[in-house]
């Protein structure tokens, strides 16, 4: 039907629209988060652009989501303002008959917010992760800086530098503060210099300097001197990336059992289902009484759009605390939403068929 056609195209337009917008909000806050992040320095100004897009990736599958179900919603109130809904239902055709153009439009949307949920967005916190751990080991592993306080990223060792030659070839009046084997040691030295071992791995080697250790708790002190003493500049190379059930992928995430892991597959698989239910919702939802308010159905439409979101969070929630189980957590929010929708929809085709039978 060229009406049909005429309303998938307006629903691909408003959707368009409000997803422009919307990212260009998270853009916004993300990029300002990223930037007061970085002049705490706990990232590094390059990494900015990088980690913005790792993060706006992440968030693509609920703006579409939410994108769809205003895009369906301003539609049809548009409709209801300019009196089109008196064609349509003159014509025969009840409420329930856009429900067809309505999932036309919307199942290719289902199927790349799908995909993005259970694959895109875990691998780009995976690439975050990645992305963050690779900085803080050239942090670890870059050359002191003179004059400066330089901590490692575990936070067990301070080294001081005075002075680096120009080539970095040697060190001067270096000052280490570290903890090994429970001791706490103040390692000193005139002169050192900078070595990079076969394995990548670069260190500080101190030449003809002492070091003090202490235990904590104790006044035994203990004095060394020593000829050469190396020092390594930490690296977490071998620790890898934190796996976490958020940037693990979902193939992995289906094989292990425990709760935390069951809370996170059920929230990528919710967030698909939630966004057809949302577009299929939005219909009853759209009415507007073109000589009242504009705005009670928006309003009633976005706080129904909460209270789904709130309850799939809830049922996350529970699930990691093992108060209820994965099947439980992934059917109930879902199916009582669903058991709304025919209710908003009689509700409303008996309103409509009561002002029509008085009219």
């Amino acid at each position: 039907m060229i009406f049909q056609r005429a309303a998938r195209r307006e629903f691909t337009h408003s959707a368009a629209g409000v997803f422009v917008a919307l990212f260009a909000i998270l853009l916004t806050t993300q990029l300002i988060r990223l930037l007061s992040e970085a002049a705490q320095g706990s990232v590094a100004p390059e990494a900015v652009v990088a980690l913005l897009g790792f993060s706006a990736m992440n968030y693509i599958p609920a703006l579409l989501s939410l994108s769809s179900f205003i895009a369906i919603l301003l539609t049809l109130s548009r409709s209801y303002r300019d009196s089109e809904m008196v064609v349509w239902f003159s014509s025969g055709l009840s409420l329930a008959a856009w429900i067809r153009p309505v999932l036309v439009f919307t199942l290719p949307l289902m199927v790349a917010i799908a995909g993005l949920s259970l694959f895109v967005s875990p691998w780009a916190l995976s690439q975050s992760a990645e992305y963050r751990g690779n900085l803080e080991n050239r942090k670890d592993a870059g050359p002191a800086s003179p004059g400066a306080f330089q901590e490692s990223s575990s936070g067990d060792q301070v080294i001081f530098v005075e002075a680096v030659a120009d080539d970095e070839s040697y060190v001067k009046n270096v000052f280490v503060s570290s903890v090994q084997n429970r001791r706490m040691g103040v390692t000193m030295a005139a002169t050192g210099h900078q070595e990079i071992a076969k394995n990548g791995d670069r260190f500080i080697v101190l030449e003809n300097g002492r070091r003090y250790e202490n235990e904590p708790g104790t006044l035994e002190f203990r004095i060394l001197e020593y000829a050469r003493y190396a020092i390594r500049l930490e690296t977490r190379e071998t620790r890898g990336i934190e796996r976490t059930p958020r940037n693990m992928p979902t193939l992995e995430l289906m094989q292990n059992d425990q709760p935390g892991f069951r809370a996170e597959l059920l929230w990528r698989i919710g967030v698909p289902i939630s966004a057809l239910v949302l577009v299929l919702l939005a219909i009853p939802l759209s009415f507007v009484n073109p000589r009242a308010g504009r705005s009670a159905n928006m309003l009633l439409a976005l706080f129904t759009y909460l209270v789904y979101n709130n309850l799939l969070t809830i049922s996350q929630a529970w699930v990691a605390s093992g108060k209820i189980s994965f099947t439980v957590g992934v059917v109930a929010i879902h199916l009582f939403m669903l058991c709304l929708l025919p209710l908003l929809f009689y509700r409303r085709i008996a309103v409509l068929s009561f002002a029509r039978f008085f009219r």
